[in-house]
């Protein structure tokens, strides 16, 4: 009988990480904040994003929504090497914001269900995940 190889266990580091930073997603976007929901019309919230690039609350949402995923993206990218395909990052990242999204249109929560906080989440997972691989990427030989 063989032994697993060292480096085909999974590191617990990451795995703890993945499940603290998806505990805080779940915190910050599914915690009921009264009955039913609303819907975010994308144009409408498109609006109040370029009208209000100077207001605080504005400014606080648009960057909590960029990086809401980004910490689970690196961690991500770091933990399944199939993640490192940018293909599949973006679907992904996609199928993660779009299941914040449904769930919170699914369940009496009070939330706005917005495709607009979809997309910026994807965006701020995909370029987390994007700097990761860059920062991970070999060094060109110098030849």
């Amino acid at each position: 009988m063989s032994r697993p190889r060292p480096d085909a266990r999974p590191d617990a580091r990451l795995d703890g990480g993945l499940a603290l930073a998806a505990a805080v997603v779940v915190l910050v976007t599914l915690l009921p904040d009264g009955g039913g929901w609303t819907w975010g019309a994308p144009l409408a919230e498109l609006h109040w994003y370029a009208t209000g690039l100077d207001s605080t609350a504005t400014m606080l949402q648009l960057v909590g929504n960029l990086l809401l995923l980004a910490p689970a993206a690196v961690l991500a990218v770091l933990r399944w090497p199939a993640l490192r395909a940018p293909g599949r990052l973006v679907l992904a990242s996609g199928a993660a914001a779009g299941g914040i999204e449904l769930l919170q249109w699914l369940l009496p929560l009070g939330r706005v269900v917005s495709p607009l906080d979809a997309l910026l989440n994807t965006v701020g997972a995909v370029v987390a995940g994007g700097i990761v691989l860059l920062l991970r990427a070999p060094a060109p030989s110098a030849a």
